[in-house]
């Protein structure tokens, strides 16, 4: 693997400069610039060629950070968020139109409609994890609602931070889209000024304090938090495939995926079995071991290395497969533990890891009460065939989103929402959900003069004008609507609702 030669160097925002990019911001966006769609749409052009003609370079900085393959990188990442670029592209005038609002007869001479007007100045805090996809590809939207956005990546993967810095400055109006790069320090000054939308993806513990921050504003704030993402097995289960798909969501990235599969709950009959055929993915995975592949991701930093480290050293669990772990070298080998107590260090956290804990279980009720004690998850994975298990456990159980016969890839699913319920989150991205989250839906109204007259609401109050309001009145459904399906009730109530609708 070659090494980047050409990266810039990691230069952190002078705190003192942030109040005066943001005072720029605010007035760039006071001019009205990005409410023409045709803006937007060049500020998309703008994004998806930096990110296409920087693929190389871009890969390289992801090298450098995370240790991770270019392959893993184009398609997981950086390919990723250029999807999300054409996705956008290709919907963004419908979603930018003014829609007219659902006809209800009563209110239709108001001519009610709906604009999608941009809340302004937005402010992006993304992860080190995938640090092009959840930067760029989170702005995405944010810039095709009309918004400005000043992007803080994350120090943890300062080679990308520091790229993502340079091209932004080459391929956007720096009043537009900027980047404050540091750590600390430069977070907190971030997060004493008033934005109109706060995205934040990261840690529960640091999401608590931009949700506090936010607060002192009343800022419209949306939280991807992750947590810890279970996986159901049937007992008639194809194990093999179940386990390539997922390990596959366990060790991509080296297990630095929200979305990431953190622990299986497996009948207790089939325990062994599963974890043969988890063993023998990992050997087909990476024939030669884990630490010589080049397949084979790095974790972050030495400390979050340590923090795994801890996690592993006090496990009750029985660790069958491997264990190592080099701290200089920021490794975590792909390991698999069973026997796994559910109050034991493995559970305790989000692992944010290569680590799959295997927890036996007699039946899938053990599986849900499990689940259902702990804070609601980013994920729930289901891995079976039978449609009643399946909805055994989405009927009773809440997570941000559920998924059978596959993990990971929905935050990549054109047209579906992706975000958090609880602990994991709050809001939603990707698609339509991001534009509409960066979007202030702002209702309208036309009301001609001539509308007084079918709607008597001014002073003197009389009998004759009660009786003209009660008659625009709603009308409901008759008490025995669901046990009275006679035709002639359905007519009565469909007529009612198209005369009326509400």
């Amino acid at each position: 693997m070659s090494q980047p030669a050409t990266l810039p160097l990691f230069m952190e925002t002078p705190v003192e400069d942030i109040p005066k990019i943001y005072d720029e911001f605010k007035k760039s966006f006071a001019t009205g610039k990005t409410r023409p769609v045709d803006f937007r749409k060049q500020q998309l052009i703008n994004l998806g060629y930096m990110l296409k003609e920087n693929m190389e370079r871009l890969c390289q900085a992801l090298y450098k950070d995370l240790g991770r393959h270019p392959t893993e990188s184009e398609a997981g990442d950086v390919g990723m968020a250029i999807n999300e670029v054409a996705y956008v592209y290709g919907n963004i005038d419908k979603w930018a139109a003014t829609e007219n609002g659902t006809f209800v007869a009563k209110w239709s001479p108001m001519g009610p409609q709906v604009r999608k007007e941009p809340k302004g100045v937005v402010l992006i805090i993304s992860p080190f994890n995938f640090p092009i996809l959840l930067s760029c590809g989170h702005m995405v939207t944010a810039l095709a609602a009309g918004n400005v956005v000043v992007l803080k990546p994350s120090e943890l993967s300062p080679h990308t931070s520091a790229l993502l810095a340079e091209l932004v400055a080459q391929y956007f109006d720096p009043t537009v889209v900027t980047v404050i790069n540091g750590g600390v320090p430069q977070a907190t000054k971030l997060l004493e000024l008033q934005w109109d939308h706060i995205l934040y993806t990261g840690s529960n513990r640091v999401g608590k304090i931009v949700a506090t921050a936010a607060a002192q504003y009343l800022t419209p704030v949306t939280l991807e938090l992750g947590g810890k993402s279970p996986t159901f097995i049937d007992p008639s289960m194809d194990l093999k495939f179940a386990a390539h798909r997922i390990m596959w969501g366990k060790v991509a990235n080296a297990g630095q995926i929200c979305l990431s599969p953190d622990y299986v709950l497996v009948p207790r009959q089939i325990e062994q079995k599963f974890i043969d055929e988890c063993i023998a993915v990992l050997q087909e995975f990476y024939p030669e071991g884990a630490r010589t592949s080049e397949s084979y991701c790095r974790i972050v930093t030495e400390q979050h290395t340590k923090r795994i480290q801890h996690l592993l050293a006090d496990t009750k669990g029985d660790i069958v497969f491997g264990g190592e772990i080099d701290v200089e070298g920021k490794y975590v080998a792909p390991t698999l533990v069973k026997n796994v107590p559910k109050d034991d260090s493995l559970m305790s956290e989000e692992l944010f890891a290569p680590i799959l804990p295997i927890i036996a279980i007699d039946d899938i009720e053990e599986g849900i009460a499990f689940v259902n004690s702990r804070d609601h998850p980013l994920a729930i994975y289901v891995f079976s065939f039978d449609k009643k298990f399946q909805d055994k456990v989405f009927d009773n159980t809440r997570s941000g989103g559920a998924m059978v016969n596959e993990v990971v890839v929905h935050a990549a699913v054109d047209g579906v929402p992706f975000g958090g319920v609880g602990a994991s989150g709050n809001g939603y991205l990707i698609g339509r959900y991001g534009f509409e989250t960066f979007s202030h839906l702002r209702a309208t109204l036309n009301s001609p003069p001539w509308f007084d007259k079918l709607w008597p609401r001014y002073p003197p109050y009389n009998e004759p004008n009660l009786r003209r309001i009660r008659l625009l009145g709603p009308r409901l459904p008759t008490k025995d609507a669901l046990t009275n399906k006679s035709f002639g009730n359905r007519i009565r109530n469909w007529f009612l609702g198209l005369l009326f609708l509400g």
